[in-house]
C-alpha cells in the first residue's frame, strides 16, 4: 500500500466490496420491481376477464329475453319515424285551374286526349315542327324532362300542342318526335282542328296560341308561348314554369314527383 493510500484511508478491496454490494442491491430493486409489476399485470387481466366474463354472461341472459326484443324494434321502428316527423314537408301546390275535356290526333294518328291523361301528372307546352325561332330550345327542355322524369314511369306523361295544325299532320309530328328522341309512351304531340286547339290552349292552359293575318304562309305570323304547364291527376293546372330561368327546370321536377308522391 502507498503512503498516500494509506493516508487517505482507501482499499481497494473495500472498494470492490462496496462496488459489488452496490450492484446488488440495485439488481436485487429492479427484479424486486419487475416482479411486482408482472403480478399487477396479471392481476389487472384477470379483473378484465372476470368482467368480460360477466358482461358476456348478462348480455346472452337479456338477450335471450323477450322484453329485449321489445325493445329492440320500437327502437329499430321509432328512428326513421322521429326523423320523418323532424323533415318539414313542402306546402301544397296551388290548384290554379282545370283543363276542360279535350280530344285530338297524337303522332301516331291514334285519338289522345284528357280521357288518357285523367290519373296522371303531366306537362304540357306549345310548339310547331317548321318553328324558326324558340320551338327547338323548348322541345330540347321538354326533353330534358321526359329523360330526367323517368323515374315517375307511367304516372307522368309529357304533352306538345302544335299551333300549326294546318301543316303539322300526324306523321309530321311523328317525325319531329323521332328527331327529339320522344318515347311513344311517355310524350305525346297532338294536332287537331285550329278551333278546338286554340279553346285547349288558350282557354283551358292559358298557354298563347295564335296566328296574325299575313300574306302567303308567314312563318312568323304564327304565335305561341314559351312557359311549361303542371297539371295534376284531376286536371288541375298547379304551376308554370320559364324553363329559360334558372333553377326552373329543377323545380318543375321536383313539384311533378311531389303530385306523383301524393296521388294528386
Amino acid at each position: 500500500m502507498s503512503v498516500g493510500a494509506a493516508a487517505s484511508g482507501f482499499s481497494p478491496a473495500r472498494s470492490l466490496s462496496i462496488g459489488g454490494f452496490l450492484r446488488f442491491a440495485i439488481g436485487g430493486l429492479t427484479a424486486a420491481h419487475l416482479f411486482h409489476y408482472q403480478q399487477t399485470m396479471t392481476d389487472a387481466a384477470l379483473t378484465l376477464h372476470r368482467l368480460a366474463s360477466r358482461l358476456q354472461t348478462g348480455l346472452a341472459a337479456l338477450v335471450g329475453k323477450p322484453p329485449f326484443w321489445l325493445l329492440f324494434v320500437l327502437v329499430g321502428i321509432g328512428i326513421p319515424i322521429a326523423r320523418t316527423v323532424r323533415v318539414t314537408l313542402p306546402k301544397p301546390l296551388p290548384a290554379l285551374s282545370t283543363v276542360p275535356d279535350f280530344k285530338f290526333t297524337d303522332q301516331n294518328g291514334a285519338a289522345f286526349g284528357s280521357e288518357q291523361l285523367r290519373g296522371k301528372v303531366w306537362v304540357a307546352n306549345a310548339i310547331f315542327t317548321r318553328c324558326p325561332s324558340i320551338c327547338t330550345a323548348s322541345t330540347e327542355r321538354m326533353a330534358q324532362i321526359q329523360h330526367r322524369g323517368r323515374g315517375l314511369g307511367e304516372h307522368f306523361h309529357l304533352v306538345s300542342f302544335s299551333v300549326d295544325p294546318e301543316y303539322d299532320a300526324p306523321e309530321k309530328l311523328l317525325a319531329y318526335a323521332k328527331t327529339h328522341r320522344a318515347s311513344p309512351r311517355m310524350w305525346s304531340f297532338l294536332t287537331g282542328s285550329r278551333e278546338e286547339l286554340t279553346r285547349t290552349l288558350n282557354d283551358g292552359l292559358k298557354i298563347y296560341m295564335g296566328k296574325e293575318i299575313a300574306e302567303g304562309d308567314d312563318l312568323m305570323s304564327i304565335g305561341h308561348g314559351s312557359h311549361f304547364a303542371l297539371v295534376d291527376s284531376k286536371m288541375r293546372i298547379r304551376g308554370y314554369y320559364d324553363l329559360s330561368d334558372d333553377g326552373a327546370l329543377d323545380a318543375l321536377l321536383r313539384d311533378a314527383g311531389l303530385l306523383a308522391s301524393r296521388g294528386e
